[in-house]
C-alpha cells in the first residue's frame, strides 16, 4: 500500500493590495519531522514531497521566544531578515509564545486507543508503542485516571479506569497486549470516547490518545467518516493526541485530518528518543490546554510590501471571514507550546522574477485610501484570536511589525 500522505499545494504569492490578509489556523503538530527523520537515517530513502510539511518541520524546535507578561495567554515573536534562496526578497518570522503553567496540572481523565491489528506487529510499531507507554505511565498521579481500549477486528477495554498511582496494572496490560487481526478503527474510536466522557473529569485534561499506522481496513475506513466521527466526539470536552508509528502502510493523510478536526495534535513516534520528547518532556503542555480555536491573521501593508507569500500551513488556511468567525473551528494550544510562522516577503520597489506572475492583478480602483501618516512604515499587523479553554467567545489581540 506504501504511506499515503495528502497532496501539498504551496502557498502562491499575493499582493496586498488586492490580498492583504493572510489567515490561517495555528498548528503545533510535529508528525512530519519524524517521519523524514526516520526515511533518512532508518529507511536510508528520501520522503515523498508530500511528507514534508514545512510549519511542522519548523515547530519541532524549541526557540527562546519571551514569554508574555500578565495574564495574556500569548505573547508575539516579530522579525524581518534577508530571505536566504532570494537574497532581494525578505524572510518574516511571526512566532507566537503561549504561557507556561507553573502550578500543578490539573488531574488527567487519559484513554489510550491502541491498535493492535497485525500490521502493528513490527518492531518500529507495537513493540516500540509498549516502551513509550510505559514512560508515560511513570508520569502518572494520584489524581490521574488511565483506562486502555485495544482495536483490532474487535474492540475491547483492556484496563477499565484505574489510579494513575497503580503503574503495576497499566504496566500488566501493556504487556499482555499482542498484534494480530485487521483493524476497525472507528469502532475503536467510538468505545474510547465513551470510556472518556464515562470518566470525564470537570476542569481536567480529558483526552484519548490514539496509536497507530492508520492502516484501518475494516468498519469505518473511509477518512471522511472517520474525520466526522472525531469532530463529533471533540465537541463533549474531549481532546485527542494522534501519536503515529512505523512506515510501510502509515496513513498520515489520515491522521492528521482526524486530529486537526478532534481537537487535537499529531505527532510522529520514530524512536524511544523521540517517545521521550513528546510524552514525558512535553507531556505538561499536550494535557493543559491554555486556549482553544487559535487563528492567525497577518494584514500586509501595500506601501512597503509588494507580495508575500506563506510558507507552509497549506491545509490550515482559512478565509479572511473566517478569522472573526466563532463557530469556525481551529487549532489548540498547551501550556509552553509555541507556533511559528514564516513569510517571504517582495519589498515595495523591488523587481523580483517572482513579482510578473502577479502584476497582471490590476490595481483595485477603491483601494488607494490613505494609510495614516505614523503607519506607511509599518510591514504588517498580526492578529491572534483565541477562545479561552472553557469560553464560547473569542478574544483579539494585535501586534505591530
Amino acid at each position: 500500500a506504501g504511506d499515503r500522505f495528502d497532496a501539498i499545494y504551496e502557498n502562491i504569492f499575493h499582493r496586498p493590495i488586492t490580498a492583504p490578509k493572510s489567515t490561517f489556523s495555528i498548528d503545533v503538530d510535529t508528525a512530519a519531522y519524524a517521519k523524514i527523520r526516520m526515511y533518512l537515517t532508518q529507511n536510508g530513502s528520501l520522503p515523498r514531497p508530500d511528507a514534508v510539511r514545512i510549519e511542522e518541520m519548523i515547530n519541532y524546535f524549541s526557540y527562546d521566544y519571551e514569554p508574555p507578561a500578565g495574564d495574556t495567554p500569548f505573547s508575539s515573536q516579530l522579525s524581518v531578515s534577508d530571505c536566504p534562496w532570494q537574497p532581494t526578497h525578505r524572510l518574516v518570522r511571526v512566532g507566537i509564545q503561549g504561557r507556561t503553567v507553573d502550578d500543578e496540572r490539573p488531574p488527567a481523565n487519559l484513554v489510550f486507543l491502541i491498535d493492535v491489528s497485525g500490521s502493528m506487529q513490527s518492531a518500529n510499531k507495537l513493540p516500540l508503542l509498549k516502551r513509550s507507554m510505559k514512560m508515560l505511565a511513570e508520569q502518572l498521579g494520584e489524581n490521574d485516571k488511565v483506562s486502555i481500549v485495544v482495536y483490532a477486528s474487535a474492540s475491547g477495554l483492556v484496563l477499565p479506569s484505574t489510579n494513575g498511582t497503580d503503574t503495576q496494572a497499566v504496566l500488566g496490560a501493556l504487556s499482555r497486549l499482542s498484534a494480530g487481526g485487521s483493524t476497525n478503527g472507528g469502532e475503536g474510536i467510538e468505545l474510547a470516547y465513551d470510556i472518556a466522557l464515562e470518566n470525564f473529569v470537570p476542569g481536567g485534561s480529558n483526552r484519548v490518545i490514539l496509536c497507530t499506522d492508520g492502516d484501518f481496513n475494516v468498519g469505518t475506513t473511509g477518512t471522511d467518516e472517520l474525520v466526522r466521527l472525531a469532530a463529533d466526539k471533540s465537541e463533549h470536552g474531549v481532546q485527542l493526541t494522534v501519536l503515529g508509528f512505523g512506515m510501510g502502510n502509515h496513513n498520515d493523510a489520515m491522521l492528521e485530518q482526524v486530529s486537526n478536526r478532534a481537537n487535537g495534535n499529531y505527532a510522529f513516534i520514530d524512536s524511544i528518543a523521540e517517545a521521550r520528547k513528546v510524552l514525558v518532556d512535553q507531556m505538561q503542555g499536550t494535557l493543559v490546554t491554555i486556549a482553544k480555536d487559535v487563528k492567525i491573521q497577518v494584514e500586509f501593508n501595500p506601501t512597503t510590501v509588494a507580495a508575500y507569500r506563506l510558507i507552509g500551513y497549506e491545509n490550515r488556511m482559512l478565509k479572511t471571514e473566517d478569522f472573526d468567525d466563532d463557530k469556525k473551528d481551529a487549532g489548540e494550544i498547551g501550556a509552553g507550546h509555541r507556533v511559528t510562522a514564516l513569510y517571504e516577503v517582495i519589498p515595495a520597489g523591488v523587481s523580483s522574477p517572482m513579482l510578473p506572475e502577479i502584476a497582471a492583478a490590476d490595481e483595485l480602483k477603491y483601494q488607494k485610501r490613505k494609510i495614516k501618516k505614523n503607519d506607511d512604515d509599518d510591514l504588517l499587523t498580526l492578529y491572534v484570536r483565541y477562545k479561552e479553554p472553557e469560553a464560547d467567545v473569542s478574544k483579539k489581540l494585535t501586534f505591530v511589525l
